[in-house]
């Protein structure tokens, strides 16, 4: 695609692990409307009044259990891939931003605008699942740049790809090598998302979680349930990998307050499987492309600790895609798309 610029989007992560650093990260993160969708002055309240007064310190010591010399492991493994990825297209230029934190959006994109050599920009939120707390908020965010910064070349969006062949394969060739070893049970540990999440993504506003199997059934709702897709990436992986139904189970980790998210809670079944017998435990996070505080941390230091209180032998953490060279394959078969199969953001 001549003159194609392409702009990888993550989360965001603190600039260090210092509570200040730390502090100013989760402030940004947590008054987003789409991550805490209560009106703004009672989201004002409860970030200023319940979670900054305490969570930076006990936040910066979780980072710095995992901070890499080079720098924040998440930011570290998506420069990576950047780099691989611009080694394996014609794109004009290659860059990264995360939605929260530096480098932002907003300055990556007004930079690749003003390039004379970009004739359009592909956007690729590296989330593999809709949730209005990733690709909504990253969506809405690229509009009001596109509007506020008058920037007039086209800006395309790739869609979710939860169920995508290609990626589907990338995450089997990474977990092969622990799969072809000795163990009992999969754990898939997907980030949770609060439920009223789920019901606010349902265009008909009575679908979702309206039935035990409401996920199961073929609906066009599932086009942005959260929920539906990430079992559809259950059930893909594990008909390329041939695991039997009783060998794995799917989970939700990363709960922040007290309202109910998606269950079963990851801590809640790392102790149920202990007590079921199982001995040797594997855990992948399939929706997280780049590792990161809440898999090397959550699951392979808190979650480790848990499933061997409660009995287990050994929890290993199956790496993310990251900068495998099978996913930089995929996001480089993607620079390629047509804008007919991808989505512009509105002017």
């Amino acid at each position: 695609m001549e003159g194609r610029a392409v702009l990888l989007v993550n989360l965001g992560s603190p600039d260090s692990p210092s509570v200040t650093d730390v502090r100013r990260y989760l402030n940004q993160f947590l008054m987003d409307k789409y991550v805490i969708d209560l009106p703004y002055l009672l989201r004002r309240l409860i970030v200023s009044g319940f979670v900054l007064p305490h969570r930076p310190k006990q936040s910066a010591e979780a980072y710095a259990s995992i901070w890499w010399p080079e720098g924040s492991p998440l930011k570290v493994l998506t420069g990576r891939l950047t780099e691989q990825l611009a080694n394996k297209t014609h794109a004009v230029c290659v860059r990264y931003a995360m939605r929260y934190g530096s480098p932002s959006i907003e300055q990556e994109l007004v930079n690749l605008a003003s390039r004379v050599d970009v004739t359009e920009v592909l956007v690729i939120p590296l989330y593999p699942h809709y949730a209005m707390s990733t690709v909504k908020t990253c969506v809405v965010e690229l509009e009001r740049i596109v509007r506020d910064q008058e920037i007039r070349l086209p800006v395309y969006v790739h869609p979710v790809f939860y169920e995508d062949d290609a990626y589907i394969d990338a995450l089997y060739k990474v977990a092969k090598p622990f799969l072809q070893a000795s163990y009992d049970h999969l754990l898939f540990s997907y980030h949770g998302v609060p439920e009223r999440h789920i019901r606010k993504d349902d265009p008909t506003g009575t679908y979702c979680l309206s039935s035990a199997d409401c996920c199961q059934q073929n609906s066009a709702v599932h086009s942005t349930c959260y929920r539906a897709q990430v079992f559809k990436t259950t059930e893909a992986f594990v008909a390329k990998a041939g695991i039997e139904k009783n060998k794995y189970s799917v989970a939700f980790q990363s709960r922040l307050g007290k309202a109910k998210w998606l269950e079963p809670y990851t801590s809640k079944q790392l102790v149920s499987l202990a007590d079921q017998g199982v001995k040797k435990l594997l855990v992948m996070c399939p929706a997280f492309v780049s590792d990161c505080l809440e898999t090397l941390e959550e699951i392979a230091i808190q979650g480790e600790e848990i499933f061997k209180a409660a009995g287990g032998e050994s929890l290993t953490l199956i790496p993310c895609l990251n900068d495998h060279d099978a996913w930089t394959d995929v996001l480089a078969s993607w620079w390629q798309k047509s804008p007919a199969k991808l989505s512009r953001v509105k002017v």
